[in-house]
């Protein structure tokens, strides 16, 4: 699962989940992070502005592989096709009503003189 949104900064940020519940093997989840690590880092100058946020989603299929590096290559295919789509444009955000003016606590408003009085 792939989460993408705009940060606000100059730098692409990056988070990587990737549970037990998932990858039950502990280098099978290093293996995952590493390899997401290392995609961010060659792609971060495409993904200036943006949060990236990748989270493992389905059960690691480890058994259904002859080799360490097939695990590997079918890894690397599925995350370098998940960085494309987190470098694609991003839709512009709707703009919302605007938010009335409140004081900051402790600060009244100015009040102003009742009308018919002299100033």
């Amino acid at each position: 699962m792939l989460y993408v949104g705009e940060n606000g900064l100059p730098q692409a940020r990056l988070g990587v989940v990737v549970g037990k519940k998932f990858a039950a093997r502990a280098a099978e989840r290093n293996m995952v992070k590493r390899m997401v690590r290392e995609l961010f880092r060659h792609r971060q100058d495409q993904l200036a502005g943006r949060d990236v946020l990748l989270r493992l989603q389905a059960k690691f299929p480890r058994a259904e592989f002859a080799s360490r590096s097939a695990v590997r290559r079918v890894c690397l295919a599925e995350l370098t096709g998940l960085f494309e789509v987190a470098a694609r444009p991003l839709a512009p955000r709707p703009a919302g009503p605007a938010a009335p003016s409140v004081a900051p606590s402790g600060v009244s408003p100015p009040k102003s003189a009742p009308s018919g009085t002299p100033a």
